[in-house]
C-alpha cells in the first residue's frame, strides 16, 4: 500500500478532478489524504477521504464556505468579462495570477508541515502556480494540468486565455506582447520570493513548474491540438478524468412534457456568482420549448426559476450529465471534458481564464457552439440549442464510447502506482 497526498487549488473543478483519481487509488487498497483549504473542511471528509487543512491567507473575520474567497473575487470582478480578453490580462489575469501566487507563500510553512506530517510516497497537485513546500519537500511529485492545453505554450497555437482561433493568427502576436507586459512583473516577484524559499526558478514564462516525475493532462482528442513541439516524455494525456460515486439524479416530474428536450444549464461554481449573468440566461430560456434544469450556485435563493424550470445550489454533474440532451456552460475544462465524456453537445459561454480557449476549441471542432456571453440574445441561444439537437455533432457519441471504456481515472491510477513503486519518472510507453 502506498501514501498518496493530493493538494488541488481551493475551486470545485480542481478538487473533482483529483477526486476521481482518488477514489480509484483508494479502492485499490492505497491511502489517500487530502490537503484543501480550510474553507473546504468536511467536504472531502464526506467521500470517505481523510483532510489535511491549510490556509492559503489570513483568516476572515466570519466563517467562510467551500471556495468562498473566489466566489467574492469573481463576483466583484464580473465586470471585466465584459470586455475582449486582452483587456482581461490586466483586469482579472493578472490579480488573480497574484492572489495564486500570494497563497503559494503564504502556505508554505503549513504546506511543508502536512507534507511531514502525512509522509506520502508520492504529492499530487492540481494548480496553476508552483509551490515551494512541493518543489523542496524531497518527495516524488505530480502535476495535473485540468486547464486547457495552451498552459503549454507552442509556437504553432493560440496564446493561452485569448480564445483566438487556431486558423488566423492575427493577433496573436500583439496579445503575447501585453500578457509579457502585465504578467511578467508579477511572475517576476512570485520567482524571487519562491526562490528565497528554495525552489528552483521558474521557466521562462510561466508561473508552475513541470515535474520531472510525471504530468498529466486532461483534453479528449477530438478537442485536443496540434503541437509543433511534441509534449515531453513525462507527459500523459488521460482526456477525461471524471469522478464517480455522486448521488443519483432524476429530472424532476414537474418540469414539463418528458418529450421535450431537457437542457442542463450550469455556469460553474464560480461563474454563476455572477447573479446578473444567470437571470439574463434564465430569461432567455424562459418560454423555450425544453425543460431546464440549472446548477443555480451559491446565490441560489436570490435566483427565481420560472415554470418549466427546476434547480439547486449544487447538482450532481456526472449523475446530471448522461440523463440532459444538450448542456449550456461556462466552459470549464471539467465540465467540457465531462460533457464529451458523456457524449453531450454544448453551448459555451466563457466568462474568464481558459473558459475562452475550451469555447474556441469546442467550435472549431464542431462539438459545440460558441456565444457572447453578455450580448447573447434569447433567439440566438434558441437557434444554437436547436441546431445542434437536430444535427448532433458527428463523432460525439464515438467519442463516449471510446472514453468511457478507457477511464482516465484508472490511467491516472496506474501511473501514479507506478511512480510509488519505483520513484523514477514515468515516461510514455
Amino acid at each position: 500500500m502506498a501514501t498518496f497526498l493530493f493538494f488541488p487549488e481551493g475551486a470545485f473543478g480542481p478538487t473533482n478532478n483529483c477526486v476521481g483519481i482518488g477514489h480509484v487509488l483508494r479502492q485499490r487498497g492505497h491511502r489517500v489524504v487530502f490537503v484543501i483549504e480550510e474553507s473546504f473542511a468536511g467536504t472531502l471528509a464526506a467521500r470517505g477521504f481523510d483532510e489535511r487543512l491549510v490556509r492559503l491567507g489570513p483568516p476572515p473575520e466570519l466563517p467562510e464556505l467551500p471556495g468562498q474567497f473566489w466566489k467574492d473575487f469573481v463576483a466583484e470582478t464580473s465586470p471585466v468579462f465584459r470586455h475582449p480578453t486582452i483587456a482581461q490580462l490586466e483586469g482579472f489575469v493578472a490579480p488573480t495570477f497574484a492572489a495564486l501566487c500570494d497563497g503559494a507563500l503564504y502556505v508554505d510553512d503549513s504546506l511543508h508541515a502536512a507534507i511531514e506530517d502525512v509522509a506520502p510516497d508520492v504529492v499530487v497537485e492540481d494548480n496553476v502556480v508552483s509551490f515551494p513546500a512541493i518543489l523542496t519537500c524531497g518527495r516524488p511529485w505530480v502535476r495535473i494540468m485540468s486547464c486547457n492545453p495552451l498552459e503549454l505554450p507552442d509556437r504553432a497555437l493560440p496564446p493561452v486565455f485569448s480564445g483566438y482561433p487556431t486558423t488566423d493568427r492575427g493577433g496573436w502576436a500583439e496579445f503575447r506582447a501585453e500578457a509579457d507586459r502585465v504578467l511578467g512583473p508579477v511572475r517576476d516577484a512570485f520567482d524571487a520570493a519562491a526562490t528565497a524559499l528554495g525552489a528552483p526558478p521558474l521557466p521562462a514564462g510561466a508561473f508552475v513548474h513541470q515535474s520531472a516525475w510525471l504530468n498529466l493532462s486532461l483534453f479528449p482528442a477530438e478537442l485536443d491540438y496540434a503541437r509543433a513541439d511534441p509534449l515531453p516524455a513525462t507527459w500523459h494525456v488521460l482526456e477525461s478524468s471524471v469522478r464517480g460515486g455522486e448521488a443519483p439524479w432524476e429530472p424532476p416530474p414537474d418540469l414539463g412534457e418528458p418529450s421535450r428536450p431537457l437542457v442542463y444549464l450550469s455556469l460553474g461554481s464560480l461563474g454563476s456568482a455572477d447573479l446578473p449573468l444567470m437571470r439574463q440566461l434564465v430569461d432567455a430560456l424562459a418560454g423555450a420549448p425544453y425543460r431546464v434544469v440549472v446548477s443555480q450556485g451559491p446565490r441560489y435563493d436570490e435566483l427565481e426559476l420560472p415554470a418549466g424550470m427546476a434547480g439547486a445550489e449544487f447538482l450532481p454533474q456526472t449523475s446530471v450529465l448522461p440523463q440532459v440532451d444538450i448542456v449550456i456552460t461556462h466552459g470549464g475544462n471539467n465540465t467540457v471534458t465531462e460533457c464529451v465524456h458523456f457524449g453531450r453537445p454544448m453551448v459555451v459561454l466563457p466568462l474568464f481564464w481558459d473558459q475562452h480557449d475550451n469555447a474556441q476549441r469546442v467550435q472549431e471542432t464542431g462539438l459545440g457552439r460558441r456565444l457572447d456571453t453578455y450580448r447573447v440574445g434569447r433567439d440566438e441561444i434558441v437557434d444554437a440549442v436547436d441546431s445542434l439537437l437536430e444535427r448532433p455533432p458527428p463523432g460525439l457519441a464515438h467519442a463516449a464510447r471510446r472514453l468511457q471504456a478507457a477511464p482516465g481515472t484508472e490511467r491516472a491510477a496506474d501511473l501514479l502506482e507506478r511512480l510509488a513503486a519505483t520513484g523514477d519518472p514515468v515516461v510514455r510507453r
